[in-house]
């Protein structure tokens, strides 16, 4: 080791000294002078780069819908539809439903080219007929989705992770406290992957993607040696026991489109995908039919092996169908929804900052949720703050009831999202759509989307939907002053310049001809 004289100790005491205070007083004088650290010019505005490809855009889409659920329990559908055949044909429908939707999406996103999805095609189709009134929709989406259903499904899949990641170390069961700590670690450990580069998120999730179709691969595989060894018999019942009453049948949709949720994920980072004009349909092509072929024959392999009544009990349907079909090799089920899960949690993370990135950049969240990392070209400060919401909400409780409670809210905006591109075809009329879907897709969806919000209030009615619904609508008490008067919080400041110094973020723009 070096030694040092007194002298060079305090030199370097004292020019040490003399750094910390030239930064502090940079940021008084900032301060004092009304001005960010980094020039907000639009010419020195950052902005994010596309760096995902066609097969990352597939990989994405795959990835945030197979989570974990068509492992552990893919039994609402069956439930509802009282039969096997009936069950195919939801799920098949749910498949045909979701594909709907995410091409009007591909329309929508290829004709705006913007990240953020909902929020965007609704600030864009309604912001312009009233001044006041018309981005109401889009402020309601963005406050919802970034205070509750985004932080709260990153939170589920985080603890579905943790679930199966501590089980095998526990043979009495896993301690709540152990499974929310693995959960959090999940979603810190995620959240550093994506603040610290696109490019690495994206590699995760298209390995992970892998991953969990590898497992798929093995079950269908394991499925397709049991049928041809004649194993047909509870498959051959057929129709024998469906339910005729059509509130039933779409309940069964309801469930089976819950499995399906993500199929709009790409659009949330439009603007970080290559030629998104090609690439964004041509994913949602891919992508879904493949998810839907997964999902029928994943739920035909299981009924090689189990009986409907087996499937319904069954608490993990792939571990005990890996109990019976693969032996000693069962341990490759509970591994790969460890897998799943955590590539899920990464494509919930990545897709789910965007939207308050978005707004914020919008002007209808705080300014500096939107800016954007110097270097990395990550949404660092959007990026932090949701996996701050979804630690939370997975240390409050019952997060899975909390999903449960404001998904009617997410078919609400689809549904919405769906009048949007309708309105916009009289309104914008003449503007470029590289791809257009036929007008009869969205009304479909649209109806479809009117019922799914209805349905679940119908069929069993609690006041915890009137407080998601009161919660939902207390956004106007803040759109008011903040959006339509444009009130600042004077301390708001203060905390732009810290997150700036910290994090080394400016802000950022919407430009959509940058190239990488």
């Amino acid at each position: 080791m070096a030694d040092y004289s007194k002298d060079d100790t305090k030199n370097l005491f004292e020019s040490f000294n003399g750094l910390s205070n030239g930064i502090v007083g940079d940021v008084k004088d900032a301060i004092n002078n009304n001005s960010v650290l980094i020039d907000q010019d639009k010419d020195k505005c950052v902005a994010l780069k596309k760096r995902m490809g066609l097969m990352s855009g597939v990989a994405l889409i795959v990835g945030t819908m197979i989570g974990s659920g068509i492992f552990i329990s893919p039994k609402g559908v069956l439930m509802s539809t009282g039969s096997v055949g009936l069950s195919f044909v939801v799920w098949l429908g749910c498949g045909v439903l979701a594909l709907m939707g995410a091409l009007s999406y591909a329309e929508l996103g290829t004709m705006i080219t913007k990240s953020g999805a909902e929020y965007a095609y609704l600030k864009d189709a309604f912001g312009p007929l009233h001044k006041n009134l018309g981005p109401v929709p889009a402020f309601l989406f963005a406050w919802t989705s970034v205070l509750i259903l985004k932080p709260a499904l990153f939170g589920v899949v985080a603890m579905s992770f943790g679930l199966y990641a501590v089980e095998p170390f526990c043979p009495c069961g896993p301690s709540d406290i152990a499974v929310k700590l693995v959960a959090i670690v999940c979603l810190l450990t995620i959240s550093f992957i994506n603040c610290y580069s696109v490019k690495l998120a994206t590699k995760v999730q298209n390995f992970f993607t892998i991953t969990k179709l590898i497992a798929i691969v093995v079950i269908v595989a394991g499925g397709a040696v049991m049928i041809a060894r004649g194993e047909t018999e509870y498959l051959e019942s057929g129709f024998e026991g469906s339910q005729t009453s059509p509130s039933i049948i779409a309940l069964a949709f309801y469930d089976g489109l819950w499995a399906y949720d993500g199929w709009n994920n790409l659009n949330y980072v439009t603007e970080e995908l290559k030629d998104p004009y090609k690439n964004l349909p041509r994913a949602i092509m891919i992508g879904i039919p493949l998810v839907t072929v997964c999902y029928i024959l994943t739920n035909v392999s299981y009924l090689t092996v189990l009986s409907p009544a087996e499937l319904l009990s069954a608490s993990a349907v792939a571990t005990t169908w890996g109990q019976r079909v693969l032996g000693v090799m069962a341990f490759i089920i509970p591994l790969s929804v460890v897998f799943s899960t955590f590539g899920a949690a990464n494509g919930s993370c990545f897709t789910g900052g965007r939207v308050m990135f978005v707004a914020a950049r919008e002007g209808h969240l705080p300014e500096v949720l939107s800016f954007v990392h110097t270097r990395q070209f990550t949404p660092l400060p959007s990026l932090v703050v949701s996996t701050i919401l979804a630690c939370v909400l997975v240390l409050m409780g019952d997060i899975f009831a909390l999903i449960d409670f404001f998904s009617f809210a997410a078919w609400m905006f689809y549904g919405l999202t769906m009048a949007a591109l309708i309105v916009m075809r009289y309104t914008q009329k003449d503007a470029y759509r590289p791809y257009k879907v036929p007008i009869i897709i969205p009304i479909i969806v649209l109806l479809c989307s009117f019922y799914l919000v209805i349905a679940p209030i119908l069929q069993n009615p609690r006041i915890e939907f009137l407080y998601a619904s009161i919660f939902m609508f207390s956004g106007l008490i803040f759109y008011v002053p903040f959006v339509v008067y444009k009130k600042e919080l004077s301390f708001m400041r203060h905390v732009t310049y810290l997150v700036q110094m910290v994090f080394c973020v400016a802000p950022s723009r919407y430009d959509k001809d940058i190239v990488e």
